[in-house]
């Protein structure tokens, strides 16, 4: 699904003679609003002053000259009559603008059809106008662009204009194209520009690649919008004093939904990898103007790399999660864990009670998607579909409808997650179940109380502790840990699965069809497939403290081996090396 345009909010219609000459009227819910207004032609004109008082700065074949908003033509005709008279009669311009009630009025397409230079743009996202004007550049020798904006149209519709005009202004303000033509993996040692974030893989990435020698910057990804100009200079100044064989990312972060990033690294001929370590199509599957062919994403589950060649991305590859060996490791000689946190059985997990909630709260004006959720949360659970949207095409036609036609492509991404975050509260309850008669230690948000709070049988419960300074020493104090995964990854492993073992922990968690692939079950790891079996395979492995003990050790050498950060980033860097 393709994000759905910004709609009109207004109407548009040739103003009456007592207006200024050529003025047209804007209709709003409750006010009408004149374009040019008692200043006339001049207003419109002003915002030209950059290239009307310095005229000798617009020399013949210096830059390309991008007009953002037509108007009523006041300037657009100042603008080409400058053109012709500085370029000769082929001179080039752009002219951008997607006001389909204005240019009804205006009629400045036609009027200006005529005119072999001029390209107009009208396309509904800002990153598909880049690509289209990075084309236009690349054919009239790659100069400089020099934006103009009619700060009307920012009134009109400022996400589309804004950013637009930010990144042609970054973009002039470096001399581009000639700089960045440099080859990349041209050394044994690759070059990493990391956006960073506080996602807790990046810190596990940087490390990484001061362990294995390569040579990275960091690039912090700002907290408003990704396309910005502060951030798109940012990172084109990091781009050429560094010089990046590639950029990398984690789902996705730091890219913008209006494509802007996309376009410009296509320009750049600079490859990004993104890897996803959550469900790709929260992020990717409502934007069809992020695909690239020089993106490479990396995908956790490996049932996701079909369909995101299906969405368009030509280079997917499976990346499963790994362990920072460094940080989650056996505790040293004379580690004593806190008595709260020794147990004989424990789970560490998000009861999903409050991220439901959230996207009920989200979803509140759409009730008709919401009637009788939880029973369609378990259809999906229990269902071979491997994502929401699938689920509903195959199973629920019926609201497979209404979904498809949610107003917002982020209700869509709200359903999606309802409906996986409710699966996966009932089935972790379940699979709870199946450890409640050991008085297990249940580490997670208080909403687990309420969850639990009419079981006959004792628990204990302990508050979310860090992953970082906690999780690795509470791991050993459990004789058991035990893991039910996520329901957005039906067939991958979570990263519990690599983290408990690489401290020379046991693990029982719940059978997944790619685990077989990274731990050997019965020798490095122990599955159930029901909360029957969980029961009965704690209450065995309790009992038999030898058989444990060396799958736990089993299990740290496979991680040690196989499945460490820097194992995974090596895969990586060679991917984008044989890709790029």
């Amino acid at each position: 699904m393709k994000a759905s345009p910004t709609p009109f909010l207004y109407s548009a219609e040739a103003a009456p003679t007592e207006h200024a000459p050529g003025d047209i009227l804007l209709h709003f819910k409750n006010r009408s609003l004149p374009m040019l207004g008692p200043g006339g032609p001049a207003r419109e004109l002003a915002f030209l002053s950059p290239l009307l008082e310095s005229p000798n700065g617009f020399t013949p074949g210096g830059w390309l000259p991008v007009l953002l908003g037509s108007g009523t033509g006041a300037a657009l005709e100042k603008l080409t009559t400058l053109c012709r008279e500085r370029l000769g009669p082929d001179f080039p311009l752009a002219v951008v603008d997607r006001e389909r009630p204005i240019l009804e009025v205006s009629r400045l397409r036609e009027q200006y059809a005529s005119y072999p230079g001029i390209i107009w743009l009208s396309a509904d996202e800002p990153g598909e106008i880049l690509r289209h004007l990075s084309a236009w550049q690349a054919r009239n020798g790659d100069k400089p662009f020099f934006p103009f904006l009619n700060p009307l149209y920012t009134r009109l519709n400022r996400e589309f204009y804004a950013p637009l005009k930010e990144s042609l202004d970054a973009s002039r303000s470096f001399n581009l194209w000639g700089k960045t033509a440099y080859a990349k993996f041209t050394t044994a040692v690759p070059r990493l520009l990391l956006l960073t974030s506080k996602y807790f893989l990046m810190g596990e990435i940087q490390a990484a690649c001061k362990r294995l020698g390569y040579e990275h910057e960091l690039l912090q990804i700002p907290r408003g919008e990704t396309g910005s100009a502060e951030f798109v200079e940012s990172l084109l100044e990091a781009v050429l004093r560094f010089k990046p064989d590639f950029i990398f990312t984690i789902n996705h972060l730091g890219v913008d939904k209006e494509g802007i990033l996309s376009a410009l690294l296509e320009r750049l001929r600079l490859p990004i990898a993104s890897w996803f370590v959550d469900n790709p199509f929260l992020v990717l599957g409502h934007y069809d103007n992020l695909v690239s062919d020089w993106t490479a994403i990396f995908t956790w589950d490996a049932d996701n790399v079909a369909n995101l060649r299906a969405m368009g991305f030509s280079r997917v590859m499976y990346l499963p999660l790994g362990a920072d060996i460094h940080r989650f490791h056996p505790p040293r000689p004379g580690y004593s864990p806190p008595p709260e946190w020794r147990a004989d059985v424990s789970f560490v997990g998000n009861s999903m009670v409050e991220k439901v909630r959230a996207k009920l709260h989200c979803l509140a004006d759409h009730q008709d998607l919401l009637h009788n959720y939880q029973t369609l949360a378990a259809e999906f659970a229990a269902s071979d579909m491997r994502s929401v949207r699938a689920f509903l095409q195959t199973c629920r036609q019926e609201l497979a409808s209404l979904y498809e036609n949610l107003p917002d492509p982020k209700n869509c991404l709200d359903y999606e997650a309802l409906l996986t975050w409710e699966a996966t509260r009932q089935y972790r309850l379940d699979c709870i179940g199946g450890i409640l008669p050991f008085n297990p230690l249940i580490v997670g948000d208080k909403s687990w109380k309420l969850l639990l709070k009419d079981t006959p049988l004792p628990w204990r419960y302990h508050r979310e502790v860090s992953y970082y300074d906690d999780l690795p020493l509470l791991y050993p104090a459990s004789t058991i840990n035990f893991n039910c995964t996520s329901k957005q990854m039906k067939g991958a492993v979570n990263q519990r699965v690599f983290d408990v073992p690489a401290t020379g922990s046991f693990c029982l968690t719940d059978k997944r069809e790619q685990l077989e692939a990274l731990l050997e079950p019965g020798k490095e790891i122990v599955c159930y497939a029901t909360p029957e079996e969980a029961r009965e395979l704690t209450a065995r492995y309790l009992r038999d403290d030898a058989a444990r003990k060396q799958i736990a050790m089993a299990g740290r050498k496979r991680i040690e081996a196989d499945h460490s950060y820097d194992r995974r980033l090596t895969t990586l860097v060679d991917a984008m090396r044989s890709f790029f």
